[in-house]
């Protein structure tokens, strides 16, 4: 039997090089896309040297063309950080439009199935807790963070508009703060910040009080999640993600704790439209998936941590 090609954009960022991966050992062909804008080849440097996996460095704000057949298209691209949307808010908002335009219609000339990877994001600051798929959210669209929350509601938006006009077969992952090895250091997201700052014992900086939440989902069960959504029949948003609701202060506690760490802890003003609390509600997944995350906070945090002191003892902030 001929092995299914699937097209991952974004596939040399965090999220995107373990699905390469995933992918890969699961018998698939794999041309994974990226500009290299926030993504690395040293994510994907154990996949070059694979016959079944081909990098093209692209950006798919721009026309894509493959030749051949196409299975899957699993559109990743885009800046996941607030380091980089703040930093990127305009190239942000065009992989959300031009590049999920652009994917999208490769999935339509192709008759591929297509994967968007959304975010929790859409929720905004939300109002309903936990998450559930059918709530609107509550976002700010000129805020600091409109450019990424906005852009990805754009993309769920046309992704719908393309399974209904042209009937494209597609899934929506709303994904919810995930973590784990091959995150950037730097990238300006709570668990790579605070384990830097714990094995360098630097304090650690806590925004407004610490009693903020998040949902803290690890990578090889977000992986899970994703590769069960895409062999799926579902259509419309699935919210993927622990439900485990954690507050920022412990987590500060439990990082140092588990990094042996001699940091004290700092507080700074809470950022514009940081979301107050985070969990979703995996329902859907755990019914028509049969997916729920197995490993814990601890657990994770361990095997990430023991990944950063291995792979980036140079890097700084």
């Amino acid at each position: 039997m001929a092995k299914k090609i699937t097209v991952i954009t974004g596939g040399a960022g965090f999220i995107g090089s373990h699905l390469c991966e995933r992918l890969l050992n699961e018998g698939f062909k794999v041309i994974c896309l990226d500009n290299l804008i926030t993504g690395s080849l040293e994510n994907i440097s154990s996949l070059l040297k694979d016959k079944n996996f081909h990098f093209i460095k692209h950006d798919v704000t721009k026309y894509i063309k493959i030749k051949g057949r196409v299975d899957y298209v699993l559109h990743l691209a885009s800046p996941a950080s607030p380091q980089d949307y703040l930093k990127l808010p305009i190239q942000t908002l065009k992989v959300g439009s031009l590049g999920t335009h652009n994917s999208l219609g490769l999935a339509k000339e192709k008759k591929a199935i297509f994967l968007l990877a959304s975010t929790s994001e859409v929720y905004g600051d939300p109002l309903v807790h936990p998450q559930t798929e059918n709530y609107w959210g509550n976002v700010n669209p000129v805020g600091l963070r409109g450019a990424y929350d906005e852009s990805k509601r754009f993309s769920e938006a046309i992704t719908m508009a393309y399974h209904r006009v042209h009937r494209i077969d597609t899934k929506i992952a709303r994904i919810f703060n995930t973590y784990g090895e091959r995150m950037r250091i730097d990238d300006g997201r709570v668990i790579p910040n605070f384990i830097y700052q714990a094995i360098n014992n630097q304090p650690l900086t806590v925004y407004g009080r610490g009693t903020q939440t998040r949902s803290f989902c690890y990578i090889s069960d977000m992986i899970e999640g994703l590769f069960r959504l895409m062999l799926s029949k579902l259509n419309e948003p699935v919210n993927l993600g622990n439900p485990f609701e954690f507050r920022i202060i412990d987590l500060a506690y439990l990082v140092i704790r588990l990094a042996k760490s001699k940091s004290k802890i700092v507080f700074k003003k809470l950022p514009q439209d940081d979301p107050v609390r985070r969990k979703p509600d995996i329902t859907k997944a755990k019914k028509f998936l049969k997916w729920e995350p197995k490993v814990n906070l601890e657990e994770g945090l361990l095997f990430t941590i023991d990944w950063f002191k291995n792979n980036r003892k140079e890097a700084s902030l």
